[in-house]
């Protein structure tokens, strides 16, 4: 599974590539899914253009992707976008339209209330365990660990020399993270050598403007689809050179 990451919290500043609205959110997945990305990650944002949990741009970021593809769409709740562990739970229980599954940082606070929040809503929960801190432990400890969807395991190295070695410390420390998929992925420098890692591993991965604006050989990418394709070819050759 090679799941797209649309925008994440990238702005206007990153270039005119990256999708803010929720027409240019649907097209960019669109297209990304026509090339073969299986599910869709993505960041909801308000009329300035920052990470938002507000029911209304969730609703309309949902309803534009869903108009345009059939494959499960997941969102954000990173703490960045509502920093109180409450009203980011309150923001969750007002939404009127449900992601099919939303992302849950486990080293943030009040992620295991988060996470409560959206299981009793029915959205399946993805738990981001960021290496470079104690989420994984924090992971290992939590009564929910059982009910998530996957896992997914953030490598923020970015530095592509150190990127995998990262990588496979992070998958220790997670260790049978209790029985659930892993989907394994790295950001800006080390994006490419932990996907491929992944592939090598036989994990799922993610790819996309979120976690890097660049193709393997430097160059600027020219969309999600474009790096989705890209990821698809360097996970298979990755997998198959085992």
């Amino acid at each position: 599974m090679v799941q797209v990451c649309v925008n994440g919290g990238r702005g206007s500043g990153d270039g005119a590539l990256v999708p803010l609205s929720p027409g240019a959110m649907a097209d960019s997945a669109a297209e990304a899914v026509a090339v073969g990305a299986s599910d869709i990650h993505v960041h909801p944002k308000s009329p300035c253009g920052e990470d938002t949990l507000s029911p209304k741009a969730v609703a309309a970021t949902l309803e534009q992707i869903r108009s345009q593809v059939t494959v499960p769409v997941g969102v954000t709740t990173g703490a960045w976008a509502e920093p109180d562990p409450a009203a980011r739970v309150a923001r969750i229980r007002e939404w009127t339209v449900l992601p099919d599954h939303a992302s849950v940082n486990w080293h943030e606070p009040g992620a295991e209330q988060v996470a409560a929040a959206l299981l009793e809503r029915g959205v399946a929960v993805e738990a981001g365990i960021w290496s470079d801190t104690d989420g994984a432990a924090r992971f290992a400890a939590s009564p929910l660990g059982p009910r998530v969807l996957r896992v997914l395991a953030e490598v923020t190295d970015q530095d592509p020399d150190t990127a995998e070695g990262s990588a496979r410390e992070l998958l220790a420390a997670l260790g049978p993270a209790h029985g659930r998929p892993l989907l394994l992925h790295g950001e800006e420098g080390g994006t490419w050598p932990v996907l491929r890692l992944a592939g090598r591993l036989g994990l799922a991965t993610r790819i996309g403007l979120e976690d890097t604006l660049f193709l393997p050989d430097g160059q600027r990418a020219a969309s999600n689809a474009e790096l989705v394709a890209e990821g698809l070819v360097q996970h298979e050759r990755a997998r198959r050179a085992l």
